[in-house]
């Protein structure tokens, strides 16, 4: 998430490559549509919310299992998919234990119809889809905080996100990772952390919220964005794909769109789950 490119990198599996400058004006077009309607399906919160983040989770455990075993396991995918859907239901009626006890089922199926040799792979789809379902879940339960949990989720990434893109255009330098994603640098991760605190401690200063504390939890998820950006391309690297997808244009798939969102909303959930409980995520992580 942080270099010389976005989080989500463009599209350059086949055989055509967008421009950079056709690509890049993709992308905008993408995220103006994408970030207004993830807004508001947090806002509204309810069942909206519920399907909007029931169809990313089967959508990226869709990507991940091509990426793993190809297009042929309908009943695979089926049976895996059926359980993170049944998952979202039950989150939504309130049943949050269950629904996290209904993933570990889907990864026993994908332990049971998955090849010989892949278990593992298909087993980590489902754990990795499982997280980009159930952690927004659990933060947006809270009626008071679970709407402000997600902005604060949403402004930390997409800050890493921009800031690490242009930061690394302007400044350049030594490479972040560059055996598993080149482009990145960085004075890219360090522009895309720091104004992911300034952001988050001009929010804190406003809500009179902890600042010192709300910028160090910045801090934290920005780190953890960017390494879940750079641990979705070493799996695409290992599979030998640019991305994990075409579903977004100009951004790829949306694992490419959501890689730094999982593990800052994984992060931030866990943080929110020791100090809030089931039934406080959202408070745990906002309020200190």
């Amino acid at each position: 998430m942080a270099g010389v490119e976005p989080v989500s990198q463009p599209g350059e599996t086949g055989s055509s490559v967008p421009a950079p400058g056709n690509n890049i004006w993709l992308r905008v077009a993408s995220a103006a549509v994408l970030a207004p309607l993830a807004l508001v399906a947090a806002y509204v919160g309810g069942w909206p919310f519920v399907l909007f983040w029931g169809a990313a989770a089967i959508a990226v455990l869709w990507e991940w299992i091509v990426l793993a075993v190809g297009r042929g396991h309908r009943l695979m995918f089926s049976s895996c998919a059926g359980a993170l859907a049944v998952a979202a239901m039950v989150s939504w009626r309130e049943r949050p234990l269950a629904a996290i006890l209904l993933v570990g089922l889907g990864a026993l199926a994908a332990l049971t119809f998955a090849p010989r040799g892949r278990r593992v792979w298909v087993t980590a789809g489902i754990v990795y889809a499982g997280v980009m379902l159930l952690a927004p879940l659990l933060l947006r339960r809270d009626a008071g905080e679970g709407f402000l949990a997600m902005v604060f989720l949403f402004a930390i990434v997409w800050t890493t996100d921009i800031l690490g893109y242009f930061g690394g255009r302007a400044i350049g330098g030594p490479k972040l990772a560059p055996a598993v994603s080149p482009k990145k640098t960085w004075s890219g991760a360090i522009a895309g952390a720091l104004g992911a605190m300034m952001v988050a401690a001009a929010g804190a200063a406003w809500l009179s919220f902890d600042i010192v504390a709300i910028a160090l939890i910045a801090l934290l998820l920005s780190i953890a964005a960017q390494l879940g950006d750079l641990l979705e391309s070493a799996v695409k690297r290992h599979f030998g794909v640019k991305d994990a997808s075409h579903l977004i244009p100009g951004h790829g798939g949306v694992m490419d769109r959501l890689d730094g969102f999982w593990a800052a909303a994984l992060i931030g959930c866990l943080i929110g789950l020791a100090r809030g409980g089931i039934d406080g995520a959202a408070p745990g992580l906002m309020l200190w």
